[in-house]
């Protein structure tokens, strides 16, 4: 029998959600966790692939197990017997073909800033004090919903076939001391979001056009795109399936 798991995690002390060697994982930790309480081996495949630091508020994974599982029964002792950045929301059985990863139509990641120091979100949050033209920022996001290659976005010398992504929504609001940008996407390309953050900050501090934007986007260089903004500000907050 096939099962999803609904999880969330802080990212803060994982070097991503894949397993690394020599190097501590969501992925690895989990599968411990569930390898000892079904006392059976138990690889999980997820939903995507956050990088260290960044956090996940929804992800999803699947593992195979030949047992009828008591789903609360299990939840609690995987809550209980995993560390506190990992906490274990639902878990229940799907069909035998259902994909965690390639089955996901659509992924929604945040990206937070907060502009005043804050104590309290040094790991959770980038605080960036520079005055942003916020319109400006949605003007030029907006922009993405018009192109479907994003190289210029994407990590150099990755293994993908494709740099095409599907673009549903891109957009800044303003909470208080809190800038969150919000995108969504069939698919994400390696450090797609961080960089594209990064590129829109250079907008907001008016240091590239929305001209220079849009040429940015159609050189498919990522030397031409701006910096990469630090891990710890990113969330994978929604992945969607047809099915669920």
């Amino acid at each position: 029998m096939r099962y999803f798991i609904k999880l969330a995690y802080n990212g803060t002390k994982y070097n991503g959600w894949q397993i690394q060697p020599n190097a501590p994982s969501v992925q690895e930790t989990l599968n411990k966790a569930f390898s000892i309480i079904l006392n059976s081996e138990i690889n999980l495949m997820g939903a995507g692939r956050t990088d260290t630091g960044v956090h996940a508020k929804e992800m999803y994974a699947h593992f195979d197990f030949d047992t009828i599982l008591d789903s609360p029964i299990l939840i609690h002792k995987l809550n209980s017997f995993l560390p506190k950045d990992i906490v274990i929301y639902d878990i229940f059985p799907v069909a035998d073909d259902a994909h965690t990863r390639f089955d996901a139509t659509k992924r929604t990641y945040e990206y937070h800033i907060n502009t005043f120091k804050d104590a309290f979100l040094q790991e959770q949050s980038w605080y960036f004090h520079q005055k942003l033209d916020l319109d400006l920022m949605n003007e030029a996001a907006s922009l993405l919903l018009k192109h479907t290659d994003f190289q210029c976005f994407s990590k150099v010398n990755t293994d993908v076939n494709t740099f095409d992504c599907s673009i549903f929504e891109a957009h800044w609001m303003q909470e208080n001391d809190k800038l969150i940008f919000t995108i969504s996407a069939n698919r994400f390309l390696r450090n797609m979001v961080r960089s594209i953050v990064g590129t829109l900050i250079n907008i907001g501090l008016h240091k590239i056009t929305l001209e220079d934007f849009e040429k940015i986007i159609e050189s498919k260089n990522r030397e031409k795109a701006g910096f990469s903004v630090p891990a710890h500000g990113l969330y994978l907050t929604k992945i969607e399936y047809d099915y669920l």
